[in-house]
């Protein structure tokens, strides 16, 4: 077998760990970060920190997007979603199916994980490590070296490329033991636990569920879920509204050709667009929407603008809209 492995590389401690534990037996180990580019808050923030996190152990690392492949497992996962719309271990079966490919092309003879036995309730349970590895077509090769010797012993171990005497018995939901290696092996710098992926966070969850319950999972409407503040007229329409600039950037930058955008008409408030059918009733709803989010809120008439293109600009004038109303709509 040859001294080669991936490892699954999410720069988290536990992944960060894992590695160092395998390159101290004389393996060389590349790093191996899949990305969702909507399931990260910053993306190039991201890819900044795999690089730094995986340059303080001196680990090669490379970073491969998935984005579109990734929506057939958010689609329908066979073993459903964890608390929010984390399909964790169908995510990691997805990704190890993606590892065994890049073994070939790279020579490796194993892959590692920072998995840890009990330290997550859905994803890594005995029978959930289990499982991962039997649809994974890795069974066998799947290395966790930090809870290895709570585990079966592994075809790399068997044929002693690595020795289980120097692998660790960690388990629990407890970081003592982890953040106690990283102090032996001067590591500083790692993610928070579940703090890069954003099908953990609540807020995102609710808007990409109502995405898939309304049969529109394209990336280019997921780009979206990230930004401003988010309403469901009906079956076919949203109306994304900007939070601050920032928002108002993005939203701009992420419209589509057929979007409506809408722009407080001589005052300062956030950018909106309307997505998908619109009528006078929802163009009327969307000026509306915008105007309880600026300081005219309490006037009896202000004015908004719209426009597909910009130089075809139309005006309309009207009130806010009631709070219940708001609340009602949003996602």
């Amino acid at each position: 077998m040859n001294k080669k492995t991936i490892a699954l590389f999410s720069g988290g401690l536990d992944s960060i760990l894992a590695a160092r534990i395998v390159m101290e037996q004389g393996i060389r180990v590349i790093g191996i970060n899949f990305i969702m580019e909507f399931a990260s808050r910053d993306l190039e923030k991201h890819k900044r920190l795999i690089r730094e996190t995986a340059r303080q152990i001196g680990m090669e690392s490379e970073i491969i997007d998935i984005s579109n492949e990734y929506l057939k497992v958010l689609e329908n996962p066979m073993y459903g979603f964890g608390a929010n719309i984390n399909p964790c271990i169908d995510c990691k079966i997805f990704m190890l199916r993606k590892a065994k490919k890049l073994m070939g092309k790279v020579g490796a003879s194993f892959v590692i994980t920072g998995e840890v036995l009990g330290e997550r309730p859905m994803s890594q349970r005995k029978d959930a490590l289990n499982a991962i590895e039997n649809n994974s077509g890795l069974k066998g090769y799947i290395l966790r070296p930090l809870s290895a010797k709570l585990l079966k012993p592994t075809i790399p171990e068997e044929k002693g490329l690595i020795k289980r005497e120097k692998l660790f018995d960690i388990k629990g939901r407890s970081r003592k033991p982890q953040l106690e290696l990283a102090r032996r092996f001067g590591i500083t710098k790692f993610f928070t636990p579940a703090g890069g992926c954003l099908l953990t966070d609540p807020a995102f969850s609710r808007r990409l569920k109502d995405l898939i319950g309304h049969n529109v999972l394209k990336l280019e409407d997921i780009r979206l879920l990230k930004f401003g503040r988010h309403f469901r007229f009906n079956k076919s329409t949203k109306f994304i509204l900007g939070r601050d600039e920032e928002d108002n950037r993005h939203i701009l930058n992420l419209r589509k050709e057929k979007d409506l955008v809408f722009e407080p008409r001589g005052y300062p408030g956030p950018i909106g667009i309307l997505r998908g059918e619109r009528n006078n009733e929802l163009i009327s709803l969307a000026a509306s929407f915008l105007i309880t989010h600026t300081k005219k809120k309490t006037e009896t008439s202000a004015g908004v603008r719209y426009w597909v293109v910009p130089k075809e600009k139309k005006n309309i004038f009207l009130k806010a809209a009631e709070k219940e109303k708001i609340e009602e709509m949003r996602i």
